[in-house]
């Protein structure tokens, strides 16, 4: 039975190593971050101190890594994997990298006279402990086959994608489906819960329907139950995406749905929530639609339900800004003022802004925030008028705002809140 080495100890690495020594396969492990190690050690694996004494000891070395810059420190390091690489070895990476980090660890294995297979792995933390991870792997056929009982220790299936770098293809082409799903699961919900639904009805409408899909299953009821421990993390999620957005530019491919996905991931990164499961990204949803997704609908009249339709939360501000008003001239120029202005009021239809200067409805306006605020300018349509003892309230809905600054202005409305 061959010797097998585990370097990456983390959500998936840890449960993975744990099914090869269950199998009865000698194994020796490595993490960067100490600590992770005692229930392997408990099951019998040996810990030693760099990813080269992992190599040495080792006739298979398999790495599961949370990124590229870690893979090149664990394989090109001071005490890297190819330091001192025995001939006969096989390297087997399940970690998600970019294709192009594959090849050059295929190349630089072979030049030791060793063989490289990239398998990364489908089925998140529940398929890792289960032991039912799907493989797909790139390299030679043949050594992927003579491999194929250590992988399906760990896992259900191996599919063979081709040549190297095949395998970090397919996942990043797979990862792109489950983000754009991820992302319009809680979309959905949201719009469900908003609407005055009860959401766990609304998923089993979902999961019984032709939006089933495997997010729905894996994360519908963590949304519901607020359990946002992770499965696959949210960080993850967005460095997937964006190996993803790298590569399909090299292939000259477009991808609008990708490139979505990674702004809301990306909102939920600087939201905090990176290090939380991928599911997380309802807390943005949520603060979009003021309520949580899973909280429970109240029973009510339908008088009382349409008044709670129409009642808009607002928060009371004095903020000054300026407004850019421009006018179209007879002659086809047109020309321009600016007037100040106070921004009132915050709803999730838009907001509020008070001026002594008289507005028309449907007009374009050019919102200027104080500089401190460090926001571009923002372009509102005026939907309603109220006035009131010489002043005047407008209401505008903002336009083409992109999710980021939406963020960005909510998080200065709060600063100035407080």
């Amino acid at each position: 039975m061959k010797s097998i080495g585990f370097i990456g100890l983390g959500t998936m690495g840890e449960p993975m190593a744990a099914n090869l020594l269950r199998k009865g396969y000698p194994v020796t492990v490595f993490n960067r971050t100490p600590g992770k190690e005692g229930q392997l050690v408990e099951l019998g694996a040996d810990v030693v101190l760099s990813p080269l004494e992992v190599a040495k000891r080792s006739d298979v070395v398999i790495t599961m890594i949370s990124n590229d810059q870690a893979i090149e420190e664990v394989y090109f390091g001071t005490d890297g994997i190819l330091k001192e690489l025995k001939p006969g070895t096989t390297i087997i990476d399940s970690s998600t990298i970019s294709p192009t980090l594959a090849m050059r660890l295929a190349s630089e294995v072979a030049d030791r006279f060793c063989d490289f297979i990239d398998a990364p792995v489908t089925g998140s933390k529940p398929a890792a402990i289960d032991g039912t991870l799907l493989f797909m792997a790139g390299g030679d056929k043949q050594t992927i086959l003579d491999h194929q009982d250590i992988l399906l220790s760990m896992g259900k299936e191996v599919i063979y994608m081709g040549e190297n770098g095949s395998g970090a293809n397919a996942k990043l082409a797979h990862n792109t489906i489950v983000g754009i799903n991820a992302a319009g699961l809680i979309e959905g919900m949201a719009i469900a819960a908003k609407s005055g639904i009860d959401v766990s009805s609304f998923l089993r409408v979902v999961q019984s329907g032709g939006a089933a899909s495997k997010q729905a299953d894996l994360k519908g009821r963590k949304i519901i139950d607020r359990d946002f421990s992770v499965q696959f993390s949210l960080s993850l999620m967005l460095k997937d995406l964006r190996l993803s957005s790298v590569l399909t530019d090299s292939l000259g491919v477009s991808t609008p749905m990708l490139e979505a996905a990674k702004s809301l991931f990306q909102l939920g990164q600087s939201a905090g929530y990176g290090e939380s499961d991928l599911s997380a990204l309802a807390h943005i949803y949520e603060n979009w639609i003021g309520k949580k997704i899973g909280e429970p609908v109240a029973s009510s009249t339908a008088d009382n339900k349409n008044a709670e339709r129409r009642k808009k939360a607002r928060l009371p501000l004095d903020i000054p800004l300026m407004m850019s008003i421009y006018q179209w001239e007879g002659d086809g120029g047109f020309s321009g003022q600016s007037v100040n202005g106070y921004l009132r009021d915050l709803s999730e239809d838009g907001i509020q802004i008070e001026s002594e200067t008289p507005l028309e409805k449907d007009m374009f306006i050019v919102i200027h925030f104080l500089q401190e605020s460090e926001l571009p300018p923002m372009t509102g349509r005026i939907i309603r008028i109220e006035r009131k003892n010489g002043m005047f309230k407008y209401g505008c809905m903002l336009t083409a705002l992109p999710l980021y600054q939406r963020l960005q202005l909510q998080e200065y409305i709060a600063s100035k809140s407080q």
